[in-house]
């Protein structure tokens, strides 16, 4: 494996996917929240960041980083995405592949329909650390749960279909705060992974943010790399825009794209930032293989 995968929760990539929860750990305590995430703060108290991060909006007092205006978009993604898992289920559809599942425990808290495996795709250090967190949380699955550790820039169907994953079922994938991270190459890989492993009538929900590297440019991004040492420039690849509904429509799936925006609008959120554009260009792409 390569051995840039082997980030820990606290550094690289690890720490987003901490920020992430933070974010669900927010809108649970809302009284309006959009999505109920029952370990999000408990990852969070578990991991011991070396700044802290707040898991309730009354907490979050650090007025350089726009912690509340993070948890509204991470109570909209997450809830877009749970009302897409729910729509693959009453379609029959009991395989699901979450790549890149970070802290993501849709498999604990979804009602799935009996009979669906979950495979979650990440580096092993942090789905370690997921396990032993949700072990100690005494938390249990309510679906079939196979973690597959992987580096998803490389060749990862090998190990998906060792896990069991079966390419003649239909499938509902995710990739959920994954695709700034990958250098193009390995987009593409992705894609063309997914489509080979997709029997007809399976889906795929993707997060894509049309301009990655405006948006390094905000000072609320600035503000949370200074403050946690991250280098997003480093993190996400310097290369032209990779467009997945293209590229999935290019290649037979049938294709509908919204904007976040719009998303949070029909869940009676508004999503801001300091340059008053929701998460830049933020889109959900929803795509079906015919």
């Amino acid at each position: 494996m390569n051995e840039l995968a082997e980030w820990d929760i606290v550094t690289g990539v690890g720490i987003t996917a901490l920020g992430v929860a933070a974010g669900r750990a927010m809108e649970t305590h809302r009284e309006d929240g959009l999505v109920s995430d029952p370990y999000a703060e408990a990852f969070v108290e578990a991991a011991a960041p070396p700044v802290p991060m707040p898991t309730r909006l009354d907490a979050a007092d650090d007025i350089e980083i726009p912690w509340g205006s993070m948890a509204d978009y991470m109570g909209v993604r997450s809830r877009y995405f749970d009302d897409y898992f729910a729509e693959a289920g009453r379609a029959g559809i009991d395989q699901v592949v979450l790549l890149a599942a970070g802290l993501d425990v849709r498999a604990y808290r979804l009602d799935w329909p009996a009979g669906t495996t979950v495979y979650e795709l990440d580096a092993p250090k942090v789905l370690a650390f997921k396990d032993g967190v949700l072990t100690a949380q005494d938390a249990h699955p309510r679906a079939d749960r196979r973690v597959v550790a992987v580096d998803l820039r490389e060749d990862w169907q090998v190990p998906l279909r060792g896990k069991g994953f079966d390419p003649t079922r239909p499938t509902a994938w995710l990739a959920e705060g994954l695709l700034p991270f990958l250098p193009n190459v390995a987009k593409e890989r992705l894609f063309r992974f997914v489509t080979d492993l997709s029997a007809p009538g399976s889906r795929i929900e993707v997060e894509h943010v049309d301009d990655v590297r405006s948006m390094l440019q905000e000072d609320q991004f600035r503000h949370m790399s200074e403050r946690f040492g991250i280098d997003m420039a480093a993190l996400w690849p310097d290369e032209d825009d990779f467009g997945p509904a293209a590229w999935l429509a290019e290649h037979g799936w049938d294709v509908e794209v919204v904007r976040s925006a719009e998303v949070a609008e029909g869940l009676g959120r508004t999503l801001e930032n300091p340059d008053q554009d929701p998460m830049r260009s933020s889109v959900f792409i929803t795509a079906v293989r015919p």
